[in-house]
């Protein structure tokens, strides 16, 4: 199949006989961009999609999402080869049309959306118990106070670095996520080591599964989700064909899913049954190595909650207008956007089903319905014959897992300790000894 998309829409745009060195450095730059675009904050409740999950289904479920993201983005590409489009949008619109573009607007901007919304939470959560760690600061302080600290940064930081129209003035802040996120990794694992042995793990820790997995997919889809950027990356391969996709692809999912395993271990182990959405929110207040990867993580969702920002006022300037947006426009819509989510997130406060929600209603479709659909629409043949297998059988597993995922989330609430310090901080709180930094 591969092969016959090569040849029949040819997609090889450069001579195969470019120098081998030249192709091999473009396939490691986008490789490298990939891993970037799908490592991000959502990593930070991985862990608890495994106390969600049980340990061992959850690691299988993380590895089962990790193949199907690396296979949807494929398919993606395939279904762009055989309609002659260039972006999931054209792809979506060429193959079900007007409302097909509304459709995938409509969950195009209901992801960043409820992501922005997720991360004014995490900021809450993170930015007061590094403030508390200043001489002066205690929890009465009206730094410590997260609905404060969520307006500080809204209005000193993410609404001003917001109202850029440009997006490649917010560029650099992505290698300088890739580095906090990283650092965020160390500090999870040395804690596993460090502080993990001094609580007690429990009941049902090491339990193979648990019955909440279907929403522990939702945040793992959350997690995994970069359709956004495949073509654009694809468009900067040197060699732009299929086989040197699925290559890149492969790579660059296989290296997120171990980035992504190792920090969702490290967390759920130190914690177990105590973990939190917010894996932060279960390290104690004086826990000095904790505060700084609090501060990391803080910088990291202040600066990229711009550029999910960028991506819902282009949704609905794209839909609503059809133009481009004039000055007074731009700053208006970018006004109401971070309002609206500032609001949300100064009302609800848990973290957790903030994943669940944005995992199940916009991740899952985009990740296993939409590419399916496309592919399955383009492509000859019956739904549940040959290569239309398996693309059929990711429209039924996403469908199952939107519907069930959205009923489990309405009928059974996780419970959220925001702000409580964990019993297990009690010795910590009076000495520094139980935490070495």
């Amino acid at each position: 199949m591969a092969q016959q998309l090569n040849n029949e829409e040819g997609t090889t745009l450069i001579p195969p006989q470019k120098a081998a060195g030249e192709t091999r450095s473009s396939m490691i730059s986008a490789s490298f961009n990939f891993i970037n675009s799908i490592i991000g904050s959502g990593i930070i409740g991985l862990p608890y999609a495994l106390n969600q999950a049980g340990l061992p289904l959850g690691l299988l479920l993380l590895v089962v999402v990790a193949f199907i993201t690396d296979y949807s983005i494929i398919l993606l590409i395939k279904g762009g080869n055989l309609s002659g489009t260039n972006s999931y949008q054209s792809l979506v619109q060429s193959t079900f049309g007007f409302p097909g573009f509304l459709i995938l607007s409509g969950l195009q901007f209901l992801y960043p959306f409820i992501a922005m919304i997720s991360y004014n939470i995490t900021t809450g959560d993170t930015l007061t118990k590094v403030f508390q760690r200043i001489p002066g600061v205690g929890p009465d302080h009206i730094l410590a106070e997260r609905h404060f600290v969520v307006l500080l940064s809204t209005v000193a930081f993410t609404l001003p670095l917001s109202l850029y129209r440009n997006i490649e003035k917010l560029g650099k802040v992505s290698f300088l996520s890739m580095v906090l996120t990283f650092t965020i990794l160390i500090i999870v694992i040395i804690r596993a080591a460090t502080f993990g042995p001094q609580i007690p793990p429990t009941e049902n820790a090491w339990a193979f599964a648990k019955w909440n997995a279907i929403q522990a997919v939702g945040v793992m889809s959350f997690a995994f989700i970069c359709h956004h950027n495949s073509f654009l990356i694809y468009g900067s391969l040197e060699q732009p064909t299929l086989a040197n996709w699925t290559r890149v692809t492969h790579v660059s999912v296989g290296s997120a899913l171990i980035i992504s395993a190792a920090f969702a271990v490290a967390g759920y182990t130190t914690f177990t049954g105590y973990t939190q959405g917010d894996i932060f929110e279960n390290y104690c207040r004086n826990d000095n190595l904790a505060t700084f990867g609090r501060f990391c993580f803080g910088l990291s969702i202040i600066t990229t909650f711009p550029l999910e920002c960028f991506v819902t006022r282009e949704v609905l300037s794209n839909v609503i207008c059809s133009r481009d947006l004039t000055k007074a426009e731009h700053v208006a819509i970018t006004f109401l956007i971070v309002s609206v989510c500032t609001s949300i997130s100064l009302a609800y406060d848990c973290l957790g089903v903030v994943l669940e929600l944005n995992g199940v209603l916009s991740a899952t479709p985009l990740i296993f319905i939409i590419p399916s659909a496309c592919f399955l629409k383009l492509s000859p043949g019956r739904w549940f014959q040959g290569e239309n297998l398996i693309p059929t059988i990711l429209i039924l597993i996403g469908l199952f897992v939107m519907i069930t995922g959205l009923t489990m989330i309405g009928l059974y609430p996780q419970d959220c300790s925001h702000g409580v310090e964990m019993y297990y901080c009690e010795g910590a709180n009076n000495s520094d000894t139980v935490l070495p930094v």
